[in-house]
């Protein structure tokens, strides 16, 4: 055997540098010396080595699949079928793929984790591997203390964001037919391995969840994972509680689409928990502070929201740029970019009598795509059959909806307010100002406020 291993292992080259291959040797070493591997060949390891390698730190699923996938891989091209136990080459070869390996290579493995078969899969097979890493992703994570402020559980009676994650995944697929997978309906339709190789090779979380149950599973190679741009870190100030309607899944799930360089913080500005039911409360905590998340719960469970490219201003024009966007996490997760049709990414506008007062991204006055009335607690997603600016459909459960939570985060490098940024909202809008003025309505923050600097220094 060793001698057909060995034939068979100079055709294949490994991807790793000298001192990851130690690292990649020095593991298999471990796990082949196991005492439960002792019925074994001393160069081999069994499924309940690897098991008691990895503890807790991953679901025994998982640490099936990754151990059939890498006992299924054929060194010798015979059909005699996989050993119980794997080689070093075969380990070797295995861990190359899934770490390094091109779309093609990675498929490969893939495909030997699903099934023991050669050829073709169901879609149903390949939608019971994806949910299973997914679920060993938020595990590893949660195991290994990685989460980076974010939260593992969902909310009791929340929707499955596992599930939700999954499908999404899946809705990138192109069947052999040419069509997406979109229900399942489709569950029964063969899947090539070509397939599952467009998928990889278009879908990176796939890739990047694998890459992140090995490195953090298996603990090897860990150094070189970077989780800066997966998870951000989470920053809430400080000795506020505050649980977030976002959890881990959720956030990785947004933060892809978030631009690169802003992909490595998120920042709370404002919470309808913390901070109040105030449309003022929210135009203050969220204006000249760079680009922004925000999401909306409403009252019926529904989980959406819009990345604002740069900040938000209280202005009665049209703001932003064509790297906004808005998404949806529950019940599905999906993201709609601009379609090039108008102008209309984000609007912010208070104190006006003859426009729109709230928050709205995408369509136009009055059929925004999302809209936050100025009446907090109230919006609309008026996208019948979609929205013009994002293509997005109605996000929320109903067409006009009241929303249970709001919340605003800052993402990337955070940006301090200007330096007059203590000013009232009424000093950006003079219209509003010179009304109440009229009326004989005092002003009652007036007198309460700190002084300019300029008067301050004299």
């Amino acid at each position: 055997m060793g001698n057909r291993q060995s034939h068979a292992g100079q055709a294949f080259h490994s991807q790793f540098l000298p001192q990851e291959q130690a690292e990649i040797d020095q593991l298999f070493h471990a796990l082949s010396s196991d005492r439960s591997s002792a019925h074994t060949s001393a160069r081999t390891f069994s499924l309940q080595a690897l098991k008691d390698h990895v503890g807790e730190a991953l679901p025994t699923a998982m640490v099936t699949r990754l151990h059939d996938g890498m006992r299924r891989v054929d060194l010798t091209g015979s059909a005699k079928g996989p050993s119980e136990s794997v080689s070093q080459v075969q380990f070797t070869m295995a861990m190359s793929h899934l770490l390094k390996g091109s779309s093609g290579e990675k498929s490969l493995l893939i495909l030997k984790m699903i099934s023991a078969q050669e050829g073709s899969v169901k879609v149903r097979e390949i939608q019971k591997f994806t949910e299973d890493l997914v679920t060993a992703v938020v595990h590893v994570l949660g195991h290994r203390q990685l989460l980076r402020g974010w939260k593992q559980k969902e909310a009791p009676g929340a929707p499955c964001r596992t599930q939700a994650m999954t499908a999404q995944l899946l809705s990138e697929m192109r069947l052999p037919d040419g069509r997406r997978f979109q229900g399942p309906e489709q569950l029964d339709y063969d899947c090539d391995r070509a397939t599952v190789e467009d998928w990889v090779f278009r879908v990176p979380h796939v890739a990047t969840f694998l890459g992140v149950v090995v490195h953090q599973g298996l603990l090897v190679l860990s150094a070189s994972l970077s989780l800066a741009t997966l998870i951000p870190e989470r920053h809430v100030e400080q000795g506020q509680e505050f649980a977030s309607v976002l959890d881990v899944l959720s956030v990785i799930f947004v933060n892809a689409h978030v631009p690169r360089e802003q992909q490595h913080r998120w920042r709370l500005l404002f919470s309808s928990q913390l901070h109040g039911h105030s449309f003022s409360q929210l135009c203050g905590r969220i204006t000249h502070r760079g680009p922004c998340v925000a999401l909306l719960q409403d009252q019926d469970g529904h989980v959406f929201g819009g990345f604002a490219s740069c900040s938000w201003e209280v202005k009665p024009q049209f703001q932003g740029d064509n790297r906004c966007f808005l998404f949806s996490v529950s019940p599905r997760m999906a993201v709609y970019t601009c379609t090039g049709y108008n102008q209309h990414f984000m609007y912010l506008n208070h104190g006006q009598q003859t426009i729109p007062n709230g928050l709205g991204m995408g369509g136009q006055h009055n059929y925004f795509g999302l809209w936050i009335d100025v009446d907090f607690g109230r919006g609309h997603s008026r996208a019948k059959p979609t929205c013009t600016t994002y293509n997005s459909p109605q996000l929320s459960a109903k067409e006009d909806f009241l929303f249970h939570r709001l919340e605003v985060w800052a993402v990337g490098d955070f940006q301090s307010q200007p330096a007059n940024s203590d000013r009232s909202i009424l000093d950006s809008d003079p219209e509003a100002k010179a009304l109440l003025e009229i009326s004989g309505r005092s002003l009652h923050s007036q007198g309460l406020r700190e002084a300019p600097e300029e008067d301050a220094a004299t």
